[in-house]
């Protein structure tokens, strides 16, 4: 499946209009939404569970790291080459770079699970309809609060998503960033990510996976509101309270879902959890969009900031960390 995001991005780097960039979107989630949840089981499976936020910190600080360079690639690209012309350069090193990660997951990875069978293709499409039964049903062999942290996550990320894909708009449009500024301030957000992965992920460990949750929250909220009145400097702050965030949510979040999930379990509740969260985001961008060109640039930004009280106070009072970590 790797494989196959890596080719999706071919449909980007030669589209000639909007419906090649359609078909490529379909089957990159397509085909990301069916390795995602088995790599990050297989990450959780291979993290001791005293040590899982240090390690989804590493992982974070890893991906932060090869990203960080990202952004400036990019503002290079687009001053040499133009917009159409240098994301068309851009796409075409993605395609690179996932092939690679393919070439890397296909001969170095080593499964986590004992007893498998290797599915065929016709089985594959054959089973659908059970596995999709069987991510429902997952809920009822797993604790309450897991279910509870899925529903808080999927509001926040309904939240985030609308307003995440005007940001770029909205920071050139209405506040009037320079376009070869934003690249430049974008970098912010993984060197605070490499700066604090290790901390955070340390403190996830020895202190709490539920406290981290809860702040990120708050610094989302925060972030949404600097940003949708801000200047350079608020929108400077912004960005480095939402590197903040994610930091804390990702390592605790991804530490707690472990801890509450049993090993056999884990690719149904994340694809469940995928599932149901690409839903949630792109209903979040498409009410986003509509709200930002018919009603107001600013509204989304309001949704985004009032779901996050609801999902603080459901977090809060219904999750609970479990009194022994599953393997």
């Amino acid at each position: 499946m790797t494989f196959g995001v890596a080719l999706s991005f071919i449909f980007y780097a030669i589209a000639p209009s909007w419906h090649f960039i359609l078909l490529g979107a379909v089957l990159m989630s397509l085909f990301n939404s069916t390795y995602q949840p088995a790599l990050m089981a297989m990450i959780a499976d291979s993290l001791p569970p005293e040590r899982r936020g240090m390690g989804f910190g590493i992982v974070m600080l890893i991906s932060s790291a090869s990203t960080t360079p990202g952004p400036l690639v990019a503002g290079i690209l687009y001053s040499q080459f133009g917009l159409v012309q240098g994301m068309r350069i851009s796409y075409g090193v993605v395609v690179a770079l996932f092939l690679v990660a393919a070439v890397l997951r296909l001969f170095r990875l080593k499964e986590t699970m004992v007893s498998v069978q290797k599915p065929s293709l016709n089985e594959l499409f054959q089973s659908y309809p059970t596995a999709l039964k069987e991510s429902f049903g997952v809920w009822k062999k797993i604790p309450r609060s897991m279910f509870y942290l899925f529903v808080s996550f999927a509001f926040m990320l309904f939240g985030f998503a609308t307003v995440q894909l005007y940001l770029v708009v909205y920071a050139v449009e209405v506040l009037l960033i320079d376009k070869a500024v934003w690249p430049l301030m974008l970098t912010v957000l993984p060197i605070t990510m490499i700066a604090l992965s290790i901390p955070i992920g340390k403190l996830v460990d020895k202190t709490s996976r539920k406290l981290p949750i809860l702040g990120s929250y708050v610094l989302f909220g925060g972030s949404m509101w600097l940003f949708v009145n801000g200047d350079l400097s608020k929108l400077f702050a912004s960005l480095l309270l939402v590197g903040v965030a994610q930091v804390m949510l990702n390592a605790a979040f991804s530490a707690l879902q472990a801890d509450l999930t049993p090993k056999d379990q884990r690719g149904k509740v994340n694809g469940f959890t995928n599932f149901a969260n690409n839903i949630f985001m792109a209903l979040g961008s498409l009410t986003g969009g509509v709200l930002y060109e018919h009603v107001s640039p600013q509204l989304p930004f309001f949704i985004a900031i009032a779901l996050i009280a609801p999902c603080f106070v459901l977090t809060l009072t219904m999750v609970h960390e479990p009194g022994k970590r599953e393997e």
